[in-house]
């Protein structure tokens, strides 16, 4: 697929069902007079993993209209000159003037540059621009400068934790023998032999005898954080508050070894603090929340956490009506779409790694796992929100369905239909009534739920010319 069908496809889901813009595009009604902040749009979408377009003919309700021929020639031009004149380098840049809808629209192509950051002649390196949250933002100086590392060839995970070890500091500092469980491997029989294959995995490496430990081994294998200062930050945090708000604090637990070492203490840790002790016949604790939905919320917010923004480690908040769980970093992906999309991912080594160690599911399965889960326990929905700092996932213990919201009701609902679509199937009354734990009586409580989930542009009818409405079946927007 080029960028002419990407670009096409991104507008669409950017349009629909709700006006949102994306990392990777941005729509305009007109060009801007602003040279500098247009310069600043055209270094983001460079910086963009991806690179980014820009789309002419579209106002900011969405609706769209068709771009002059004068009106192209002159925002051709004057991003072209921009991007050659304005920038630290000459960057190349590409247009075409294409169908949407049954309009001309016109789209500016930034590819992504290999050197980066790219930012503007004549300022600092550190006054460059990302996309995050769908909008151009100032990067911090944290992320000028894991940017700078990581176009040089280098991610986060491949930086050095701790240096200047010999091979016996290396296992003193991560806890191997936890490795070899997850692998199922037998521990070997030599130090030579084990930190070579902790090097393998790029968990540490030798340079002229003297040993190192990356950030990567740091923080799957760490024995303690407190022995990695440069991972200062990024234990996973556990708070708990006595009521529905953070006023009154019942503890705080910082997270001690690395993320795959003390990933089950965490889970089983998080299930003990959120469930309910039932004693009528004998003591035991009931989940308030299902253990897979912890889980996959969990590893996913460790792998796609932004390392470069400083001051937010994985966070898991433990209210009387909910349960959050954030990670510095906006979603790469619409969060409408994180049940069918393959996910985006910031830190590539650290995921893989994670997959091959058993903690998190093959791509694009963990989400629709977690909400799934949910839908068998009939809580409410999970709720995704983000911001240009962070990503957050709600969830919530179980609700009359008298008590739920009408916006808690359409959630479920278009939650249900990308399930049902990723296993090929359709959603219908009865699906919705099973869903909610609704009797057949209750059809036409279901046929509303549905009316307004249609309404709210996250679902759509397979035939809308069938003539009775128990008989219509229904799929996401997007299929």
């Amino acid at each position: 697929m080029d960028w002419k069908e990407n670009a096409i496809k991104a507008l669409q889901d950017s349009l629909y069902p709700v006006p949102t813009e994306l990392n990777e595009l941005d729509w305009k009604s007109g060009l801007s007079c602003k040279t500098e902040r247009l310069a600043q749009h055209i270094s983001a979408f460079a910086n963009n993993k991806g690179g980014g377009v820009l789309v002419y003919g579209v106002n900011d309700d969405g609706s769209c209209f068709d771009v002059t021929q004068e009106d192209v020639k002159e925002t051709v031009q004057t991003l072209g000159n921009i991007a050659k004149n304005n920038l630290v380098y000459s960057i190349p840049i590409d247009h075409s003037v294409m169908d949407f809808n049954g309009h001309s629209l016109l789209f500016i192509y930034i590819p992504e540059q290999a050197d980066k950051p790219v930012f503007l002649r004549g300022h600092d390196v550190f006054d460059s621009y990302l996309r995050s949250a769908g909008q151009t933002v100032k990067m911090s100086r944290n992320q000028v400068k894991e940017m700078i590392a990581t176009s040089n060839g280098f991610t986060f995970e491949e930086h050095t934790a701790l240096s200047a070890l010999t091979k016996e500091q290396v296992l003193q500092f991560l806890n191997y023998k936890s490795f070899f469980e997850l692998m199922e491997k037998d521990v070997p029989s030599t130090t030579d032999s084990i930190v070579n294959r902790l090097s393998e995995y790029n968990f540490c490496h030798e340079n002229h005898g003297i040993w190192s430990i990356t950030n990567l081994g740091a923080l799957l294998f760490a024995r303690g954080f407190k022995d990695f200062p440069k991972l200062r930050g990024k234990e996973v945090i556990v708070r708990k508050y006595n009521g529905t708000n953070n006023r009154s604090q019942e503890f705080e637990q910082h997270g001690t070894y690395g993320y795959a070492v003390g990933f089950e203490g965490l889970i089983d840790f998080i299930m003990q603090n959120t469930s309910r002790e039932n004693i009528d016949v004998k003591r035991e604790m009931i989940p308030t929340y299902p253990r897979i939905a912890i889980r996959e919320f969990v590893a996913n917010a460790l792998v796609h956490q932004d390392f470069g923004i400083k001051g937010m480690p994985v966070t898991i908040e433990i209210f009387s009506n909910r349960l959050t769980i954030t990670n510095a970093g906006a979603p790469l992906n619409d969060i409408n779409r994180l049940i069918d999309l393959p996910p985006q991912s910031r830190n590539e080594e650290l995921a893989q790694t994670m997959f091959l160690l058993g903690i998190c599911e093959k791509r694009g399965s963990g989400i629709d796992r977690a909400i799934a889960a949910v839908e068998q326990m009939y809580l409410p929905a999970p709720k995704f929100t983000k911001s240009e700092q962070h990503t957050r996932v709600f969830l919530y213990p179980q609700k009359k369905f008298k008590d739920m919201t009408k916006d808690e009701k359409v959630s479920a609902c278009y939650q249900h239909a990308c399930l049902k679509y990723e296993d090929g199937e359709t959603i219908n009354n009865q699906s919705v009534r099973e869903r909610f734990e609704l009797t057949k009586n209750d059809s036409s409580i279901a046929s509303r739920i549905i009316a307004d989930t249609v309404e709210a542009g996250l679902i759509k009818p397979v035939d809308a010319e069938t003539k009775a409405k128990k008989f219509m079946t229904y799929l996401p927007y997007y299929g």
